[in-house]
């Protein structure tokens, strides 16, 4: 019973986990100041190939979640179902809601309030990644991968972890922008989020729903 209830209880932090994900991921981008690092490389790809961000986040999301199969050096069908059905959501819920922050006029706002909300939607994408990644049912294949490297390589170390984690994305975006000459949602908020994403994750750790402890499976 004590087992269900802790289930439960996981899986409704898991459904608004994925929800403030997608709705803060979608507010970076409206802002047009830099979004997260792994946002701002789809919305790159995007624009490279042509295929709606959605889409393409879903594409991109498999590539990773065969990633992460070859980190942990072994077929893992629970974890890489888990990655599909995370990003099948996500990535179409970033889209239609970036539509409506645009919608509202987010990226139409003077440059001191796009800072402040930029921030604001990097917070809470900080704050979900810590919320799920606890909740450990389903995640995004791109900060499983940052789990994968915090707990089976890193002994735990957030920071370091999300670190490592970026090389892909940064790559992507190195390639869109020597293909293109063109750069979508890097800036500001990019290098906030390099900067200080790990560190509020480890935050949210603590003080976001602090009765929610890590599920560890690694």
């Amino acid at each position: 019973m004590a087992k269900m209830k802790d289930f439960g209880q996981r899986m409704r932090f898991l459904g608004f986990s994925i929800f403030l994900n997608s709705a803060a991921n979608a507010l970076t981008i409206s802002t047009n100041l830099g979004s997260a690092v792994w946002t701002g490389s789809s919305v790159n790809l995007a624009s490279w190939i042509h295929v709606p961000l959605g889409t393409t986040m879903f594409i991109y999301g498999i590539v990773i979640t065969i990633m992460n199969q070859l980190f942990l050096g072994r077929f893992d069908r629970r974890r890489f179902v888990s990655n599909i059905l995370y990003i099948i959501p996500f990535s179409y819920l970033v889209e239609w809601i970036g539509y409506f922050w645009n919608w509202l006029g987010v990226g139409q706002l003077g440059l001191p309030a796009r800072i402040i909300i930029d921030i604001i939607g990097l917070t809470g994408v900080a704050f979900a990644v810590s919320i799920y990644q606890r909740c450990n049912i389903i995640m995004h294949p791109n900060d499983d991968l940052s789990y994968i490297i915090r707990f089976r390589f890193l002994h735990g170390s957030s920071i370091i972890a999300q670190w490592a984690s970026y090389l892909p994305p940064v790559t992507i975006i190195v390639l869109s922008y020597l293909a293109t000459g063109q750069l979508h949602a890097i800036g500001f908020g990019t290098i906030w989020a390099l900067v200080t994403q790990g560190a509020v994750m480890g935050w949210a750790d603590v003080h976001v729903f602090p009765r929610l402890k890590h599920h560890v499976d690694i």
